[in-house]
């Protein structure tokens, strides 16, 4: 490739972006979305997702709109009778007369059902990476290289997809807008609870959608209990409304006053709470990635399920325990041990803290702000 865009694709002005997966996962084929649309200046991107990515996808400056579809094909998926939702999500894409699509996928995902949805819509330029010869379903494959021959980022991989039609970006960083309305109930919800921001603290979000991936409940207390009685920060506890559980386990295990907020913000209010703390502490899952796309230093307790979603382009310290099992690619941890993490002792996620606001008390610029407004 010399870098310069097929013809084909050059004037490809409606464009279909597909990710099919969560909110994390979305946020890191942003800046692949970026360099497609610095591609072309008129270029308009609809992202065709999953209901938890669109909810991030949302607050996303370079999406211009998001089609909602829970493909058969995603295991999160709740089973269907019959297929005529998906008939009907063939019609409206091929109503939609999009000029080009561009599959994003992680590499056990297979591409084909989704570029056979492409092909029946009538979608004429379809790329995407592929292990197996597509024939006619691609008109741009390329061939995967993972997992035999490298593992990428999942950022990187995304980036090297629409590099190969010349879509390309100086600004690699991950995007996430934020909203006003939101920076306002965050700040009214610090005021009320009595948070000086002007002193050290803390956002602690210990859930995780997949089992294998949470920190136990008891270590996070024990690291809360060491921040707020130790080093007197303030924590405040964040989560989902199904995580209530969860964070009063560990309110009640450290012993020491935190400020739950769990199941009172909507997603763009937790992205601005993310986006105003100095430090988030979190597993690897959707916030570690919100706080990159914000230039929040975090501390990820990142279990070694698969190597491609650590924090990406932003201050951070990446906490795991290295076992003979790693790379197990699980949602529930195997071997039931659950020592990538659970061997992680609480006076690391205290050190890597104290030490990441550190070093943005000794370097602010180092945070990097992209941020930017949604109306």
């Amino acid at each position: 490739m010399d870098g310069t865009p097929p013809p084909r694709w050059e004037s490809a002005e409606r464009l279909l972006c597909i990710r099919l997966d969560s909110l994390g996962d979305v946020l890191m084929m942003t800046p692949a979305i970026r360099a497609l649309c610095e591609g072309s200046a008129g270029r308009q991107i609809t992202l065709l997702t999953s209901p938890s990515g669109a909810a991030v996808a949302r607050l996303v400056p370079e999406i211009d709109d998001v089609l909602i579809y829970e493909a058969p094909w995603v295991k999160s998926t709740p089973s269907r009778a019959d297929s005529a939702f998906d008939r009907a999500m063939i019609g409206r894409l091929k109503a939609m007369r999009f000029d080009a699509a561009v599959i994003f996928t992680t590499f056990s995902q297979s591409p084909l059902p989704t570029a056979l949805l492409c092909h029946l819509a009538e979608i004429p330029l379809r790329l995407a990476h592929c292990h197996e010869n597509p024939y006619g379903l691609l008109t741009d494959w390329v061939p995967d290289p993972e997992p035999e021959r490298e593992i990428r980022h999942e950022v990187r991989r995304q980036l090297d997809l629409v590099a190969t039609i010349g879509a390309r970006t100086d600004d690699e960083h991950l995007s996430l807008g934020s909203s006003g309305r939101a920076e306002d109930v965050v700040r009214r919800l610090l005021r009320e609870r009595g948070i000086e921001t002007s002193q050290a603290w803390a956002v602690l979000h210990p859930g995780s959608t997949a089992a294998s991936r949470r920190y136990p409940p008891e270590l996070y207390a024990d690291a809360t209990r060491r921040l707020v009685g130790n080093h007197g920060w303030q924590m405040v506890l964040t989560g989902s409304e199904s995580e209530r559980d969860l964070a009063q386990q560990i309110s009640d295990g450290a012993g020491v006053p935190v400020h739950d907020v769990t199941g009172a913000l909507d997603l763009a209010e937790l992205t601005a709470l993310i986006a105003s703390t100095p430090v988030l502490i979190t597993n690897n899952t959707g916030p570690s990635h919100i706080a990159a796309a914000v230039g929040t230093p975090v501390v990820c307790l990142y279990a070694l399920t698969n190597p491609q979603h650590t924090p990406w382009l932003v201050p951070s310290r990446v906490l795991s325990y290295d076992v003979p099992c790693r790379w197990c690619y699980r949602s529930v941890c195997p071997e039931g041990h659950h020592a990538c993490l659970r061997q992680v002792p609480p006076v690391d996620i205290v050190r890597a803290a104290l030490e990441l606001a550190a070093q943005m008390q000794a370097c602010p610029s180092s945070r990097h702000l992209s941020r930017r407004t949604c109306y």
